[in-house]
């Protein structure tokens, strides 16, 4: 078996994976779960991290060069060894965004625009979750519901930044980073987007009005071509009534010949 069909078969399995881990995420951040609801949330969650390790695994194997590949893919390692700290669980979602980036990757424009939008829904949403499971136990914190997580998020990746609400510690700072970057990333995709629909608009209006050129111009060849054919029957029919010869039709300067050079002298 080779990578690219081990990636393809994994897609949907990775993307079941990373949902199944959001929703267990997110009912143990929101709902602020203890006890058994918390153990099993937390159940839940190590076996979509064991599905992320073995889908490393097995790409890291069948990779043709593997030590290339290793260094290649670093942030992914990161993926997978760092979510084993509560509050970087939610980088398992970058394998999500993967999967998704895979196959817009070969779909037309109205496909990477499709990715770039749920790209950006998702990342406010578990940028909300991430944000208040850092910031709600801090004494004095201004994020303490999902609805300030989720206002946070998405003034944060806007790079509008507000201020009214910000986060108190070091992690949370460092979250805000990452959001901001990848809203800068977001815009771009966005921004390339719509310049390569504008280009495409012009260059088709361009087109359209080359194709209108030409058919006018053969139009009025065609016109040319008539007026002449016509003159020529009309001078025709004036030489035939008058006893002159009839004129010729148009050639070239080399060939042509005046009627009146072939006209004997008067007496």
């Amino acid at each position: 078996m080779t990578q690219r069909r081990w990636q393809q078969i994994m897609d949907i399995p990775l993307t079941v994976a990373a949902v199944i881990f959001l929703i267990a995420y997110a009912w143990e951040v929101i709902a602020n779960l203890n006890g058994v609801p918390m153990l099993i949330a937390e159940i839940i969650i190590a076996v979509t991290w064991v599905v992320f390790v073995f889908d490393y695994a097995v790409n890291l194997v069948l990779a043709e060069h593997r030590w290339f590949w290793f260094r290649k893919h670093i942030f992914d390692l990161f993926v997978v060894v760092l979510p084993m700290l509560r509050p970087l669980r939610l980088l398992r979602l970058v394998t999500l965004l993967n999967v998704l980036q895979r196959r817009a990757g070969t779909a037309v424009r109205g496909g990477v625009l499709t990715y770039a939008v749920g790209s950006s829904l998702l990342l406010v949403f578990v940028a909300g979750l991430a944000i208040l499971d850092t910031e709600r136990s801090i004494t004095g914190s201004q994020i303490t519901n999902l609805g300030d997580g989720i206002w946070w998020a998405f003034v944060t990746i806007t790079t509008v930044g507000y201020g009214d609400i910000y986060p108190a510690t070091a992690l949370g700072r460092v979250i805000a980073a990452g959001v901001m970057v990848a809203g800068i990333a977001l815009l771009g995709v966005v921004t390339a987007t719509l310049a390569s629909w504008i280009v495409e608009r012009v260059a088709a209006q361009d087109e359209l009005s080359h194709v209108a050129t030409r058919r006018e111009v053969t139009e009025l060849t065609d016109q040319v071509n008539q007026l002449k054919h016509v003159l020529l029957e009309h001078a025709t029919q004036m030489a035939a009534s008058s006893g002159t010869p009839a004129p010729s039709s148009p050639t070239s300067a080399s060939g042509a010949s005046d009627p009146l050079s072939k006209r004997q002298p008067l007496t």
